[in-house]
């Protein structure tokens, strides 16, 4: 084999191993990629039914229920126009409260409630996350 075609098979070996990477790193950001809806995009079916996203909003007043055997708690996330039913198993943060801001990522399932996998609530009386504030002001009357 000449020089040449050494070269040219060793870039062609380069640049399909650099793209077969490029695809890899690509598909697994894809993968783990979480989106953010408000209640109100959740109920217009603008959020998937077939993988997690996070949902945002306030904790709706007088929703909170805790089961008196276990860690399951339901509460209901609101945007001030629509809301959805949630239910989490586990330890919630000491700042989850009702009337406050929360975010929580999950799925949804077919009867409308979105089983949440983990669940954050804001760190402050100031601070709330960025889409969640967006939300609630795009849902304002």
């Amino acid at each position: 084999m000449k020089p040449r075609n050494k070269r040219a098979l060793a870039i062609v070996a380069a640049v399909a191993a650099l793209g077969g990477a490029t695809m890899l790193v690509l598909n697994a950001f894809n993968s783990n990629l979480v989106f953010f809806f408000s209640p109100t995009q959740v109920l217009a079916n603008e959020a998937p039914r077939e993988r997690s996203f996070r949902i945002g909003g306030l904790v709706q007043e007088g929703s909170l229920q805790r089961e008196a055997q276990g860690l399951t708690i339901r509460f209901v996330v609101t945007d001030l126009a629509k809301t959805v039913p949630v239910t989490y198993t586990g330890l919630l943060p000491d700042l989850f409260k009702e009337g406050k801001g929360v975010v929580a990522q999950g799925r949804l399932d077919a009867d409308g409630v979105f089983r949440a996998e983990q669940v954050l609530a804001k760190h402050d009386e100031n601070y709330m996350p960025p889409e969640a504030a967006a939300a609630l002001k795009k849902a304002k009357p």
